[in-house]
């Protein structure tokens, strides 16, 4: 592997981890000797990378540093086109067009004799069922962005209908099915909702306090904790 292509991948591998990283998983991540994570290190900060840290402490990257681009291999162009076929097949169609015009800037920039790899049929991703709700899960990642409440009216598996007021913090794609999670008011806890049984949803102009990704941590350790099924 060339050198520029090793700083380029130490960077890929400084940007998946969002916190404080260490030489030594660095080095493993990167298949080098830690010795020369140091060198690499040194030679990203001289060429104006803003990494903090220092051996024995760890590193982190601040945002706003690009190298320049580089060619794809073809396993990121098959995972790229997958990504894109599936949320253009099973989300909703503001997410689809947001995923074909991302793969359409990429195509833009990409060398010509890569482009190939962006119509390659080697993977297969089915369609969606048709979802029977027609909730509006454009919407509702807008109320997730935004952090404001929903009031729902919800079917139970008993037919009976109850309205809740809920705070989405993230929705889910199972198979044929979609889900919103999020804290319920009525219940005070965290509850997984089926799209299939929200039978109306009102968005609200109220916030919910917090921030919606502390939730998320705090909904996904109570998962962990003990298996949630959604309501």
């Amino acid at each position: 592997m060339s050198r520029s292509y090793r700083l380029f991948d130490l960077l890929q591998v400084l940007r998946r981890h969002r916190g404080t990283v260490s030489g030594e998983v660095l080095a493993r991540e990167a298949g080098v000797s830690l010795r020369t994570i140091r060198r690499d290190i040194a030679t990203l900060q001289a060429m104006g990378a803003d990494i903090d840290g220092a051996p024995g402490v760890g590193y982190v990257l601040r945002p706003g540093f690009l190298l320049p681009p580089l060619s794809f291999t073809e396993d990121e162009l098959q995972a790229l086109l997958a990504g894109t076929r599936w949320i253009s097949r099973q989300t909703d169609d503001a997410l689809a067009l947001a995923a074909q015009n991302a793969l359409a800037k990429i195509n833009a920039v990409l060398p010509a004799e890569m482009r190939p790899a962006l119509e390659d049929d080697a993977l297969y991703i089915a369609r969606k069922k048709e979802d029977p709700s027609g909730l509006d899960l454009a919407r509702v990642r807008a109320a997730m962005r935004e952090q404001r409440k929903m009031r729902i009216v919800h079917r139970g598996a008993d037919g009976q209908d109850v309205e809740r007021v809920i705070w989405p913090i993230m929705l889910g794609f199972v198979q044929s099915r979609r889900f919103v999670a999020g804290w319920c008011e009525l219940r005070q806890d965290f509850r997984l909702f089926r799209a299939d049984r929200i039978v109306k949803a009102d968005f609200l102009d109220e916030r919910y306090p917090g921030q919606r990704r502390q939730l998320v941590k705090e909904w996904r350790a109570k998962e962990d904790c003990q298996h949630q099924s959604p309501v």
